[in-house]
């Protein structure tokens, strides 16, 4: 019998649409199904092979492995990536503009955006007061946007905040949308691209002056291997590459309000500001709660892996969510736990909320302790500077729907600061 008809196979012409259905499940459905951590299906019109768990994760990141460039859908491109960002690079040339993201997200860089976030945080307490209620999601989405355009030197008006936030968000929120959603994430990419493009050539002459240790400066001014400058639009792609994932940590500071919510034995853990109590949080709520779905690359020779032969160019795909709840992994998968962070060894292929690998060298997210310090700073603000209800609401969130938040949003009222 060939290698390969011992692995299962998804029956049916193609599985889109279920896999749009499905959404966070798709994989873990048939994972379950076939009792196997890989199987064959049709995605998009191609065979696609779906993997999951560390080991999983070890090969998928092995660059000699695998490649991404003609992995990521042109429609995922054309909203959430842009056309010729990092994501769709490999070999030294990726490494060479990846090396300049990681520049961006040192311990300095971090500070800064962790300071702007809780002047910005501590200054909005007075409009929240006077609010009857709040959606804790869209607020911090407007701060986050503010934030991240502070921190890179990107000018930006108060009252142009709400529609860039707005636009960036809706470039995450197309991701496996079809119809309106996506053509909304569309429409605001090609608007933000104009705006950065703007921006990036007034900085180049000189009529737009700016800190040279700014985001901003070294995007417009970066070379690439071959000592050529970026593409207007590239800088502008990249920049977006910078500035929405801050916004989209929104997701994140949602959901960590929903933590805190359903756990109060957490909260009061927190008060006592035990710094590894907020490291443990912060890691549980990265795990437990859904962000990314899901990845793809594309065989870069052949290879043979768990009872399967991987031909050159094949798609395959990785469960990030069914990786950060697989059973082998972790105890209680589907229970929030943060104590199982604290005796943890360190692994760079079993807890992949934004992806696996060393970021340095691969393609793992480069702002991960970027996410992690606004998180802390976000969950400080929320327990030890303002006091505010949880009216009735519904914060439930669908696992059927990428990305996914609770309904609500969060509406927090009755907000008073903290004396």
């Amino acid at each position: 019998m060939p290698i390969k008809e011992q692995v299962p196979q998804d029956k049916g012409i193609d599985h889109t649409i279920a896999m749009s259905q499905e959404a966070y499940l798709f994989i873990k459905n048939r994972v379950d199904k076939y009792q196997s951590d890989i199987f064959e299906t049709h995605l998009l019109g191609e065979k696609a092979i779906c993997i999951v768990g560390e080991e999983a994760a070890r090969i998928f990141y092995d660059s000699e492995l695998f490649k991404r460039n003609g992995a990521a859908p042109k429609r995922v491109q054309k909203t959430l990536f842009g056309i010729g960002g990092v994501q769709s690079m490999d070999g030294e040339s990726h490494r060479h503009r990846k090396n300049l993201f990681m520049s961006l997200a040192n311990s300095h860089h971090q500070n800064q955006l962790s300071k702007l976030l809780m002047d910005k945080l501590q200054s909005s307490i007075s409009k929240w007061k006077d609010n009857k209620e709040i959606v804790l999601f869209d607020e911090a989405k407007y701060i986050l946007c503010w934030v991240a355009c502070n921190w890179a030197g990107v000018p930006l008006l108060e009252s142009e905040v709400k529609e860039r936030a707005e636009d960036f968000s809706a470039m995450v929120d197309a991701l496996g949308a079809v119809g309106p959603r996506y053509w909304k994430g569309k429409i605001a990419r090609s608007r933000a691209e104009e705006w950065i493009e703007k921006v990036i050539e007034d900085v180049r002459s000189g009529k737009l002056k700016v800190e040279e240790s700014s985001a901003l400066y070294a995007m417009a001014f970066h070379r690439e291997l071959d000592g050529s400058q970026l593409d207007t639009q590239i800088a502008a792609v990249e920049l977006i590459n910078i500035l929405r994932p801050i916004v989209a940590i929104s997701t994140f500071i949602t959901f960590s309000a929903l933590a805190l919510y359903e756990h109060p034995e957490c909260k009061e853990k927190l008060l006592s500001g035990n710094s590894k109590d907020f490291e443990m949080f912060v890691q549980e709520v990265r795990r437990y709660y859904p962000f990314g779905p899901f990845l793809g690359a594309r065989v870069k020779k052949d290879f043979a892996w768990n009872k399967y032969e991987f031909k050159k160019d094949m798609l395959v795909i990785l469960d990030i969510y069914g990786t950060n709840h697989d059973s082998r992994i972790w105890e209680k998968p589907f229970e929030f736990i943060p104590e199982r962070f604290k005796e943890r060894n360190e692994s760079l292929f079993d807890f992949i909320p934004q992806g696996g690998g060393d970021p340095a060298k691969g393609h793992r997210c480069p702002g991960e302790k970027i996410t992690i310090e606004i998180m802390k700073a976000s969950i400080d603000f929320l327990i030890n500077s303002i006091e505010f209800e949880v009216p009735d609401q519904d914060l439930s969130y669908s696992l059927e729907r990428i990305p996914t938040l609770p309904k609500s949003g969060f509406v927090m009222n009755n907000i008073k600061q903290k004396i």
